[in-house]
């Protein structure tokens, strides 16, 4: 059975990448797209990259456009989503890509985001260890009608980390990530700080000291493995690539945990993943090796000098980040293979 697909903000990137991820995807048509102030607009005109769909047009975002299908997907701005919520009731499945539906806190939501706490979703990660056991969020995926896609930086740092937490290593309650990010994940309105002028040849630290609102999907993710009082260090710093996040992590070492017993926390998590691999002792990820996959791959070191370990894990923001979990999210809730329409390979050079 063919699937039919509407995409809510299909002029942005987040939009663009579910796009170019779905026309691929042999089980899925993409009947309709949407956008605001470019409705009207062949969808070509905004995404040119996008050859296969050429044939579409830009529609209004709204309820009755979004209506109808078997799955819809919204890839709205933060704050926008929620609103459409109750219209698409009977709709079999909605995958939100924004975050009104990924936080289970209404206090957290006030204090990072502000205006209406809307109802958590299944949250869109499925190789998160949740619970006791080493049960997987992809558990919970299953049948899903509502899902919410994480945001980029906050899977990236809990899929580095929720291994050692569950396993008992590592001490969350002092946590340090800084990562380097590309624009994309800002979006793709014009913004000063994000014109090329603004970003080539530097690198500029934003949301410093504890502002950054992914920080509370963060500690969601460690709580659901193990860890209520986490605590975490956050620092994006934006370079000058379009996309991809490389995410370097450090916690304490719990006493008397072996080195092997740290490598065998990860390994034990992720050895049969094919989207999220560990590399080889000694070897640490590029931005590079994960342009266009569907792929997080993980480093891992142990610093015994300043007894933390250290965590690199690189993902391209716009497909394992955002779009590809959303449609891998997908996959899983409808029954379908996990992996179809996704890769595991990058574009190089």
């Amino acid at each position: 059975m063919t699937l039919s697909v509407a995409v809510s903000g299909a002029s942005g990137y987040a939009g663009g990448e579910i796009l170019r991820l779905l026309a691929a995807h042999p089980d899925v048509h993409i009947r309709t797209v949407t956008a605001h102030s470019n409705a009207g607009d062949a969808l070509i005109q905004h995404q040119p990259h996008l050859r296969s769909l050429a044939g579409l047009t830009l529609q209004p975002t709204t309820p009755e456009v979004l209506a109808g299908h078997d799955v819809v997907f919204l890839a709205l701005p933060h704050g926008q989503s929620g609103q459409y919520t109750d219209a698409l009731a009977e709709t079999p499945l909605v995958i939100d890509a924004g975050a009104d539906h990924r936080l289970t806190s209404s206090a957290a939501w006030d204090a990072f985001y502000g205006g209406a706490f809307h109802e958590p979703w299944t949250y869109g990660v499925p190789e998160l260890i949740v619970g006791a056991g080493g049960q997987k969020q992809r558990e919970r995926l299953v049948g899903a009608s509502r899902i919410a896609a994480p945001g980029c930086n906050a899977s990236t740092v809990a899929l580095s980390l929720v291994p050692g937490v569950a396993a008992g290593v590592i001490d969350a309650r002092d946590i340090v990530s800084v990562l380097a990010v590309g624009p994309s994940g800002a979006g793709k309105s014009l913004k000063t700080n994000l014109l090329a002028s603004e970003i080539l040849g530097t690198a500029n630290p934003y949301a410093v000291g504890g502002t950054h609102r992914h920080i509370p999907e963060i500690q969601q993710a460690l709580a659901a493995a193990g860890a209520p009082d986490a605590r975490v260090s956050f620092t994006p710093v934006l370079v000058p690539m379009a996309r991809g996040i490389l995410a370097t992590s450090t916690a304490p070492i719990v006493d008397g945990v072996t080195d092997a017993e740290i490598r065998s926390a990860w390994e034990s998590a992720y050895d049969r993943e094919t989207f999220v691999q560990l590399l080889p002792e000694g070897q640490f990820p590029r931005t590079a090796d994960v342009l266009g996959a569907n792929t997080a791959l993980i480093g891992l070191a142990i610093d015994r000098a300043a007894n933390r370990v250290v965590v690199v894990t690189a993902v391209d923001n716009l497909v394992k980040g955002t779009a590809g979990a959303a449609i891998q999210s997908m996959n899983i809730a409808l029954g379908l293979p996990e992996a179809t329409g996704l890769t595991v390979n990058g574009v190089a050079p």
